[in-house]
């Protein structure tokens, strides 16, 4: 990559966020860990088969609840091919599940930019140990 002069002055303001951010380091620690309680606490859903499976998730991505569509449950009961039925529950709880987990990523980068001022501290040490 080459350096113009929006990158040197992009990259100087992100130096200068950085700096800001260093001096108030104990704040920081104290505003992250604030978030990542209050992380904790939020939800997000997603789902797959048209709401056949809803998965939901919290901001520690974490998994906490899966839920199925009663008449999906009905229907499956009453069919004969168990095999495929069973294939297709997985691939619906594995797609739902990784929606609500993307859904989840994104909230806790949200959360972050509120806090780091969009500065993005993903390749330092530690952080992520901060955002769960």
């Amino acid at each position: 990559m080459q350096l113009n002069e929006y990158n040197v002055s992009d990259m100087f303001d992100q130096l200068k966020n950085l700096a800001s951010l260093m001096g108030n380091a104990k704040e920081v620690r104290r505003r992250m860990e604030a978030m990542q309680a209050e992380l904790g606490r939020q939800t997000v859903e997603a789902d797959a088969g048209a709401g056949a499976v809803r998965v939901t998730a919290n901001g520690k991505l974490e998994i906490v609840g899966v839920r199925f569509d009663p008449v999906m449950i009905a229907t499956l009961v009453e069919g004969t091919d168990r095999e495929a039925d069973r294939q297709m529950i997985e691939d619906l709880v594995t797609a739902a599940t990784n929606a609500a987990l993307a859904k989840a990523r994104e909230l806790v980068q949200q959360e972050m930019a509120k806090i780091t001022g969009g500065l993005d501290l993903s390749g330092f040490p530690g952080m992520d140990q901060l955002t769960g």
